[in-house]
């Protein structure tokens, strides 16, 4: 069994002040939310949190939102954050589980194997009563060597292929309504349903009521229900590749640690007209 890639609060607690740890606040917000991250960021942030701009850290050539950022971009920003080599990073966020997946995933594709997600995210830490600060941060720099690690990642050529090959499972994290086409996509242009041969595991089934991320067992029975095999290759894929990244740390979680994502998501594949689509169940 690999190592569970999220620590509780107590965990962070009790090592809020190792000179190894970095702290990073991963907050995000889909577009159209009135919430602002960066603002409630300097309002209130767990001591010694860094800000990671999920949409400035991309590839900002790119017409899809937040796609993966080049190697270079990103040890050039996360360097400046104080991130780097020998550390270990906590990413969490103000909703629980969501967007700090998405960030530990970055990270894990840029090389850097050391980083764990917190578990129930600033509102867990809030409600438990833990210590949060405000104002803007200083970090000291740290020399971030990338190695991207490409099979973690997938293309939309090569989500096409799977198609073809039946390499992969894939398993779609959006809601059961958009899922089967029933429920209009949030983002315009964009069709109905799913990839054929995908299956549909909603973020709402790999999370418990309290926000936390389900204990192994249950997630195993999840994947399971939805027809997934947890020991064979999966790329996971959602709205424009957040939630994607849950499903990736939930098999993580489960000893399965090198899930791929699909970056462009269905914002890509939804959005092209000649990647083939169904709708109703899987």
């Amino acid at each position: 069994m690999t190592q569970d890639p999220l620590v509780s609060t107590t965990w962070l607690r009790d090592h809020l002040e190792a000179p190894d740890v970095r702290i990073v606040d991963a907050s995000w917000f889909m577009p159209g939310t009135p919430r602002d991250p960066k603002k409630e960021f300097l309002l209130a942030h767990i001591p010694g949190a860094v800000f990671f701009d999920i949409d400035e850290i991309s590839d900002q050539t790119s017409d899809l939102p937040h796609m993966l950022p080049s190697p270079i971009k990103f040890a050039s920003r996360v360097r400046k954050l104080g991130l780097g080599d020998g550390a270990r990073i906590v990413v969490y966020d103000s909703t629980g589980i969501l967007p700090a997946a998405r960030v530990w995933w970055t990270i894990r594709a840029m090389g850097h194997e050391d980083v764990v997600v917190l578990d129930g995210g600033l509102p867990k830490w809030i409600a438990e009563g833990h210590p949060v600060e405000d104002g803007p941060v200083m970090p000291q720099e740290r020399h971030f060597t990338p190695r991207y690690q490409a099979d973690i990642v997938r293309s939309v050529e090569q989500m096409r292929r799977n198609l073809d090959t039946g390499r992969e499972q894939v398993i779609d994290a959006r809601p059961a309504g958009r899922f089967t086409g029933e429920t209009p996509e949030p983002r315009a242009g964009l069709r109905g349903g799913h990839m054929p041969g995908s299956r549909n595991i909603p973020l709402s089934d790999m999370l418990a009521p309290d926000g936390t991320m389900r204990a192994a067992d249950k997630l195993g029975a999840v994947f399971t229900k939805a027809g997934v095999d947890v020991a064979k290759p999966v790329a996971a894929t959602c709205g424009s590749g957040i939630t994607a990244s849950v499903v990736a740390l939930a098999l993580a979680r489960l000893g399965y640690p090198r899930a791929a994502v699909y970056d462009g998501s269905w914002t890509e594949w939804g959005g092209l007209e000649d990647t083939p689509v169904i709708t109703g169940p899987a």
